[in-house]
């Protein structure tokens, strides 16, 4: 038994934003025509499922999917970063800035660890392992980073290293004991 895992990352603002920890905003009227461009690259028939935030949801809407918000998808929880940009965080605390950046443990911000959100995701992944089909998930970029450093064995430290753009695909075949990756493919006009 095989599962095919696609595994999508939401639109974001047309506009070009502040590199940040995410507040949860929602999907401006471009990002939401950007993300219903894209749908006809995306298998309506598939199980279904999204990261809880706003911007998750609204994205897997606007591709056509009847995704169900799972908890285990969420984003890591920054504490009290959230909300702020890099630049504000940096200029402030500096120093916890980075440990955050060297150090998978470190969660200076209260909230949560880079490898808490790995090992969280992981679960949730070789839960999912264990049945068959197409499964298509809208995820935020941090989620979709844990989950390919858990399917590749990859160390925590790797995450930080990988680019995850706005809507676009990543594939992760897995069955038995492993998962095998596809790299991404973008969705609908550039």
């Amino acid at each position: 038994m095989t599962v095919r895992l696609t595994l999508i990352s939401p639109a974001t603002s047309g506009s070009p934003r502040d590199v940040g920890f995410d507040d949860d905003s929602p999907l401006d009227p471009e990002g939401i025509a950007r993300a219903e461009s894209a749908a006809s690259a995306v298998d309506p028939s598939s199980r279904a499922y999204t990261s809880p935030s706003s911007r998750c949801r609204r994205t897997a809407e606007a591709l056509g999917l009847s995704a169900e918000p799972v908890t285990a998808l969420a984003g890591c929880a920054m504490g009290r970063w959230r909300g702020r940009t890099l630049a504000a965080v940096a200029a402030a605390e500096e120093a916890a800035l980075g440990v955050w950046l060297s150090d998978p443990t470190a969660a200076p911000h209260g909230g949560e660890s880079s490898r808490e959100l790995r090992i969280r995701v992981g679960a949730w992944l070789d839960g999912l392992r264990a049945g068959s089909g197409r499964v298509t998930v809208v995820a935020e970029p941090d989620v979709i980073r844990a989950a390919l450093v858990h399917a590749l064995g990859a160390p925590d430290e790797a995450a930080r290293r990988l680019d995850v753009r706005a809507l676009t695909a990543v594939h992760l075949s897995g069955r038995a004991e492993r998962w095998n990756l596809r790299v991404g493919d973008p969705l609908g006009p550039a």
